[in-house]
This record gives structure tokens, C-alpha cells and sequence, in this order.
């Protein structure tokens, strides 16, 4: 489809605050009312839910990785255990941790988790990835593809009690199987643990994982497209559409049409997106939408329930061909890494202690296009995220706060990570809100 971009930069804000602060005529804010009163979250508990895909067990060397990952700041990454020693450098030179992909081989794969476990780098346990897309061997048994899956069922399965039975492992969440619901026969990965009836060929009771794992591209597999709320809809627990989402793994699969999880219970269902991604060839929009695109996932996610996300990938054409990096080949950073360093750099903890706290706002009419996201550092500022998701249009809002603040300062992810505008006694604060992610702090 033709898309008409929104240029990036101070022109696509258009404040509508003088540089003075005043507020123009007719802006006054509305009343202080209780359900203006929003809990914040720790912008911490938001940062630690960001990770990306990196390849250092298909011979990459962390070396590669160590200035790109302290530059876009995520916390996580998602790697298999071929190379444990890279593994390692990059928790120590970066404090990341890792979700570590299992491929059934539990000697050495277990062992890799204790000593990943023991450096304090690890995140989570993976059962096999994309067991459609790559086969596994399990017990003397291949499983995957369009045959039997009775391997994949059970390699999960004993991964899981595995960890459970381990002193050290079971403090560990345990995901599950990607693309579950490619699986031809009923084994129940359509669950985290088998309800008793569910008429599965695994026994009910059967433990497979605790947090639910999806592969809901945003930038969708089905079709190449760019349209409103596109981060917004991929991260949709209960749609079913064109993104590979929770509902086509956990509800109703999508191979063989077995029945999961009730669109009540997907809502509250634990579980993460261990791959999302936007390709700067094969999807519309380039470099700027990339970037644009990929903060409203990491945002979107977060704010409807994915406890963890992870991008594929840092760079480019490591996994599989393609543009999907934040980085070219060359490990040059493209603008997606430029905008999550932003985001990143912004919300980064400065001071300790404070626990969050509440504030007071209202955004009258917020189109469904805008959305917001409201965090608290350990200093104490609150930072408001609005992110909007109209490819071709902008949307006026006012933010109303209940009283009047004395510093608010307004940041764009995709210029610096300086605010654009600072303003004092600021009560109503009249933004244009396009198709990327802003951020205010306000500071009492």
C-alpha cells in the first residue's frame, strides 16, 4: 500500500504550548477527579521487559555485540548455548541476561543454564524454537515439521521438570514452545500445564511451561502491510488476524484447529513474544517507520500484558536473510536503534528507593490511535509515554493534570534524548500526536 510518511524530528510535534509555558486561550484543565488518579509502574519494571534476538551460538563473536547492546540499552537477549564463553562476556560487559533456547540436548544445555545461572546472567529457560520451521531430536526420535510432534511434547515437558527438580533452576521461568500451534495431532501445547478433559493425547496434568511464548510479528507473516495501530493490534491478546498471535497458538491453534485457553483467560495468560520484527526492505516505510514501529511494540507489549519482548534481531541478515536488524551488516546503527537508545536512555533509572506512585491526569477523547503508558524512576519524576499510531493523519489531545507541576519537561524518541520543550507551572499541557512515541516528565 502507499503510505504517506510523517517527516520525524521537532516539525512533526507541533507543541502547541508557547515557548513561554502559557497556556492559550481556552485551555484550561479540568478538575481533579479520582479517576484521574493512575498508578505508575517502576520505568524499570518497563526496561527490564526489553530484549532482542543475537546470535552468538551461530559463530557470531560478542565482541560484535558489546557496543550495540550498550547503545540501545535493552536488557535481554535470546541465544542458544553453542558458545557459552560469549554468552558470558556480554552479561559481564553489558549486565544482559538471557534467555537461553533449548534444542533438547540437556546434558550440555542444563549445565550451560548453571553456570549462566551461577554469573547471574540468566533470564529464562526456551523449549525448541519453531518446531514447524526446525526439526528436533529427542530420544532418539525426530519431531517437527508436518510429522509427528510427539518429541517436541515431550522434550518440553521434561525441560520443565527438569528446571522444576533443580535447586537452582527453578527460580527460573521455563517458556514454551514457539509456534506451538503448528502441531498436527492434539498434545496439549496449546497449554501451560494440561487441564483435566481436555481430551489431549498428552495426559492432563502434563506441565509444559510457565509463560506462554508467540511469535506475533508485528511487521505480520502473512502479508506486508503498514496501518493504524498496527503495534497496537499485533499485541492484541485475544485477536485473531494477521499477526501470529496468542490466540492462534494458546486459544484456537492454527494448524488443526484444537481448543486452548478461552478468550477470558488469554487476557491474563503469563507470556512473552520471544521474536517480533520489522524488515527496512521487505515492509513499507524504510528506516523511520522501523524504528517508529519497533518502540510502539516494545511499548504496546508491555502495556497490554507481555511480560518480556524480544526483537528479531540486532543485525542484520544473522539469523536469516533480511533487514530485520537494528543494525546493518556492517554493524552500523540504523534509526531503530537510534530511537530504542533514546526511549532507553530517557526512562533510565537516575536515583533509587522511590516506589511508584500515583498521578493525577486525563486525556479527554483520546482517539484510539493514541495511547499511554505511565512509569516512575527511583528519583521520583514521573515519565507519561504517549504514542500514537496513525500512519497518515496527527491527533490533537490535551493532557490535563489535576494540579499544577512545577517542571514538565517533553521528549520525541525519534530526535535527541534531550527534551524538545521544558515548561514550568505547567497545568494543561495541548500536544499533536503523530505515529511515534513521546515521553513527559513531570518533576515536583
Amino acid at each position: 500500500m502507499s503510505v504517506s510518511r510523517i517527516p520525524f524530528g521537532l516539525a512533526s510535534i507541533l507543541l502547541l504550548l508557547s515557548p513561554t509555558g502559557e497556556l492559550p486561550v481556552g485551555a484550561e484543565p479540568a478538575a481533579a477527579s479520582r479517576e484521574g488518579d493512575v498508578a505508575a509502574i517502576s520505568a524499570d519494571t518497563f526496561l527490564n521487559s526489553l530484549g532482542i534476538n543475537i546470535h552468538v551460538a551461530q559463530g557470531y563473536p560478542a565482541s560484535n555485540y558489546i557496543e550495540p547492546l550498550r547503545y540501545i540499552g535493552v536488557r535481554n537477549v535470546r541465544d542458544s548455548a553453542g558458545h557459552l564463553a560469549g554468552l558470558l562476556r556480554l552479561h559481564e560487559e553489558t549486565g544482559v541476561k538471557i534467555d537461553l533456547l533449548l534444542w533438547c540436548e540437556f546434558g550440555s544445555e542444563i549445565s550451560a543454564s548453571l553456570q549462566l545461572a551461577s554469573a547471574g546472567a540468566l533470564l529464562a529457560l526456551e523449549g525448541p524454537n519453531e518446531p514447524n520451521n526446525f526439526q528436533i531430536k529427542y530420544n532418539g526420535a525426530t519431531g517437527g515439521g508436518k510429522g509427528s510432534w510427539l518429541p517436541v511434547a515431550q522434550c518440553q515437558r521434561d525441560l520443565y521438570k527438569i528446571a522444576k527438580d533443580n535447586t537452582v533452576l527453578r527460580a527460573y521461568p521455563v517458556f514454551g514452545v514457539s509456534e506451538g500451534g503448528a502441531q498436527p495431532t492434539n498434545l496439549g501445547l496449546q497449554y501451560l500445564t494440561i487441564p483435566a478433559g481436555a481430551g489431549t493425547e498428552m495426559p492432563d496434568g502434563t506441565q509444559y511451561a510457565d509463560y506462554a511464548n508467540v511469535h506475533n510479528y508485528v511487521s505480520s507473516t502473512k502479508r506486508s502491510l503498514y496501518t493504524d495501530n498496527q503495534a497496537w493490534q499485533a499485541a492484541d491478546p485475544v485477536l485473531d488476524d494477521v499477526w501470529d498471535g496468542l490466540y492462534g497458538e494458546y486459544g484456537l491453534t492454527w494448524r488443526s484447529h484444537f481448543k486452548g485457553y478461552t478468550e477470558a483467560q488469554l487476557k491474563s495468560l503469563p507470556r512473552v513474544t520471544t521474536e517480533t520484527g520489522w524488515d527496512t526492505h521487505a515492509n513499507p516505510g524504510g528506516q523511520s517507520v522501523q524504528g517508529k514501529v519497533l518502540v510502539n511494540t516494545y511499548l504496546s507489549q508491555f502495556k497490554r500484558g507481555w511480560s518480556y519482548t524480544f526483537i528479531y534481531e540486532l543485525v542484520d541478515g544473522e539469523g536469516s536473510e533480511g533487514e530485520q536488524g537494528l543494525y546493518t551488516v556492517h554493524y552500523v546503527p540504523k534509526l531503530a536503534a537510534t530511537y530504542v537508545h533514546n526511549l532507553t536512555s530517557i526512562l533510565a533509572a537516575k536515583g533509587t528507593g522511590t516506589s511508584p506512585g500515583h498521578l493525577n491526569y486525563a486525556i479527554p477523547s483520546m482517539p484510539d490511535t493514541v495511547h499511554d503508558l505511565l512509569l516512575q524512576k527511583g528519583n521520583g519524576a514521573f515519565e507519561l509515554v504517549v504514542w500514537g499510531e496513525a500512519v497518515n493523519q496527527s491527533n490533537e489531545i490535551v493532557l490535563n493534570f489535576g494540579t499544577s507541576h512545577k517542571t514538565v519537561k517533553v521528549y520525541d524518541v525519534t530526535t535527541t534524548t534531550d527534551p524538545v520543550r521544558t515548561y514550568k507551572d505547567v497545568r494543561s499541557l495541548p500536544l499533536v500526536i503523530s505515529d511515534h512515541a513521546m515521553i513527559i516528565e513531570v518533576i515536583d
